[in-house]
């Protein structure tokens, strides 16, 4: 059973994997004790704030507002990757969610869809709220997911945990669809990779998928690479999408990309929505196998 860190370990914790700290108000102190318990812990959820500014949305996670106390969570990660620590102890942030997910997190094996609200993640989970509008169209910003990256893997490697202790809220409970925007396999992939380093020190190179050739897209192909390649286009605030992405090639994957295109720069012909190798290659999709 894991026992919570002390203010000072936790600290040292995220300052060592090369995290950018800032202490907030009095967060050492700052905790829901009393309404109930704070340990054993066994993982660490990642949110969205739904909201936007740096300022306002750490205010927010630090006071609470009508109906739930702050503090919201241990950290707010923002847009720039600095995390500024809210709250040490208890804090109102996972909710009540799925006993079978939480005994997968312990075990670090792989995830069952939640469907049941049994179990209290406040007593059981760190946690990190990103800004982030949650629309699906707010991008998430390099710095930002390195912040994610970098706060995750200091908790698994204080307690020798894999990347299996660390979940999205929409993996906890199905009430709920933060961090919209970020693949938690993916992130999960990227948190191993670090704990693989020395800390502080930068994981391998991702590597990308390589372009798939234009007639790849114009065949309307159903594959993985089209769902990594829509997530991306999320990420970089260029959806379309009224639902997904899937796997399956879309006018509205078309469309998407076609804001990608205008994004870079390219007009007219050049940004009809048909991937082409430079501006897929500055799309940066992870590879999928």
């Amino acid at each position: 059973m894991a026992t919570p860190m002390t203010a000072d370990k936790f600290v040292a914790a995220l300052r060592a994997e090369g995290v950018h700290v800032v202490e907030y108000g009095s967060w050492r102190t700052h905790n829901r004790a009393g309404h109930g318990a704070w340990g054993p812990i066994n993982g660490v959820v990642i949110h969205h704030t739904v909201s936007s500014g740096t300022d306002s949305s750490v205010s927010m996670c630090f006071d609470g507002y009508a109906g739930l106390p702050g503090p919201l969570c241990h950290g707010v990660i923002a847009k720039d990757g600095t995390v500024y620590l809210v709250g040490n102890g208890r804090t109102n942030h996972a909710g009540s969610g799925d006993g079978d997910v939480l005994a997968a997190v312990i075990a670090e094996t792989k995830l069952p869809a939640p469907n049941e609200q049994d179990t209290d993640g406040n007593s059981h989970f760190y946690g990190f709220e990103c800004i982030n509008l949650g629309n699906g169209a707010d991008p998430w910003p390099a710095a930002q997911l390195d912040a994610i990256e970098r706060v995750s893997a200091a908790i698994c490697r204080t307690y020798g945990w894999t990347a299996g202790s660390v979940i999205g809220h929409k993996e906890w409970t199905a009430t709920k669809n933060d961090p919209r925007g970020i693949d938690m396999d993916t992130m999960r992939q990227r948190i191993d990779a670090r704990l693989g380093t020395k800390p502080g020190t930068p994981p391998p190179a991702p590597t990308y998928e390589r372009f798939p050739g234009d007639e790849f897209f114009k065949s309307y192909p159903r594959s993985p690479i089209i769902t990594a390649m829509g997530r991306r286009l999320v990420a970089a605030g260029c959806s379309a999408y009224t639902s997904g992405p899937g796997a399956q090639w879309t006018e509205a994957d078309r469309r998407s990309y076609a804001k990608w295109q205008r994004h870079l720069g390219y007009t007219g012909a050049a940004a009809d929505g048909w991937p082409g190798r430079a501006s897929w290659d500055a799309l940066k999709v992870p590879h999928t196998s």
